[in-house]
């Protein structure tokens, strides 16, 4: 039975590019489409992963499909994004990655040399976030029904004891970190994407984030929050977790950090970097008083060097994610209606 009943549509409602880019339409077509037909408690949590009981243990699962345009760009590529989504979905659970799944669509005239391409990048990512693809699919569309590659993968992995890190778990008086520079992925396709040159290369960070959680757990396993700011960047993340654990959040524009050429990239196309995928970073918030050496593990690790407090969970305006900006004002983060950046991940 349907815990409620989802709003109904215009009759010429379609769907469009920005339901698939992680701001406003995207949580539209969750709320009113998939939540009412699916509703069920381990769903509802709508964390990275789902949690799913299996007698004294506790398993994470996540599945995610990659249709990124071009297949590839600086700092990598649609196979190697597609094992880093996946398992990365499983550590901000709490999760060790241990196998995954991987199905392919593929467009009839697809060079075979570029598919391999993509299968050798694919297999060499799931070898360094050490994890077994375990089973697989294949399927073939006519020629000019797809775009050259696309992936689904899904991935399981066992949740340690005493670990678990949920959207819900904020509370008033937490730090809010983050892993490093932000907006490194959106940019990145962007610089290759319809001939978009910037002045300095920007790589995606796109990388494997099981072994800096296994860091981070090792310093502090009860760190209440971990999420990878990916659709929708820093701001939809914070905005997430705002509204699930019913807390405000508040962050120091200036403590952010993001790259002089991400900024400059953003600056030119209008966007704001807090709004902009990312692949290889993490949110952690966790009691305040362990900031300090969940900041100093981040750093210790190579993918955490840059890593930075950039804000505190407030008990007050509930739901709602502030920024104070260097010039000593505040604004409200908003999640984008739709997508500028669409096909990056």
């Amino acid at each position: 039975m349907l815990s409620h009943c989802p709003l109904p549509f215009p009759p010429e409602s379609v769907v469009l590019l920005g339901h698939g880019g992680g701001g406003q339409l995207s949580s539209e077509l969750l709320h009113n489409v998939f939540l009412p037909a699916f509703s069920n408690p381990l769903l509802q949590a709508l964390g990275d992963a789902a949690v799913l009981p299996m007698g004294q243990r506790r398993l994470a699962m996540s599945t995610d499909s990659y249709v990124v345009k071009p297949l590839f760009f600086p700092g990598g590529d649609i196979g190697r994004l597609a094992v880093c989504g996946t398992v990365n979905d499983l550590a901000m659970m709490g999760a060790r990655p241990e196998y995954l799944s991987v199905a392919f669509i593929l467009e009839e005239g697809v060079p075979l040399a570029r598919l391999q391409r993509v299968v050798d990048s694919l297999a060499g990512a799931a070898q360094e976030a050490g994890v077994l693809l375990v089973t697989g699919d294949t399927k073939v569309v006519e020629r000019g029904h797809g775009d050259g590659v696309y992936l689904n993968t899904s991935g399981i992995g066992w949740i340690p004891g005493g670990v678990g890190p949920t959207p819900q778990r904020a509370l008033p008086g937490d730090a809010v970190l983050v892993s490093g520079c932000l907006g490194d992925h959106g940019m990145a396709i962007m610089s290759v994407r319809d001939g978009l040159e910037f002045d300095t290369q920007i790589v995606s960070d796109c990388a494997p984030l099981a072994d800096l959680v296994s860091r981070l757990l090792a310093v502090e396993p009860d760190v209440h929050v971990l999420r990878d700011p990916t659709r929708g960047g820093l701001t939809s993340t914070l905005q997430e977790i705002a509204r699930a654990s019913h807390v405000g959040i508040e962050i120091e524009e200036k403590a952010v950090p993001v790259r002089p050429a991400v900024a400059s990239a953003c600056e030119m196309l209008g966007l704001d970097p807090f709004c902009v995928a990312n692949e290889g970073k993490l949110v952690c918030i966790a009691a305040a008083e362990r900031a300090d050496a969940l900041l100093a593990a981040l750093r210790s690790h190579p993918l955490g060097q840059e890593a930075a407090f950039i804000g505190t969970v407030v008990a007050h305006h509930p739901g709602t994610v502030v920024a104070r900006t260097p010039f000593g004002t505040r604004r409200v983060l908003d999640p984008l209606l739709g997508d500028p950046l669409p096909r990056i991940c």
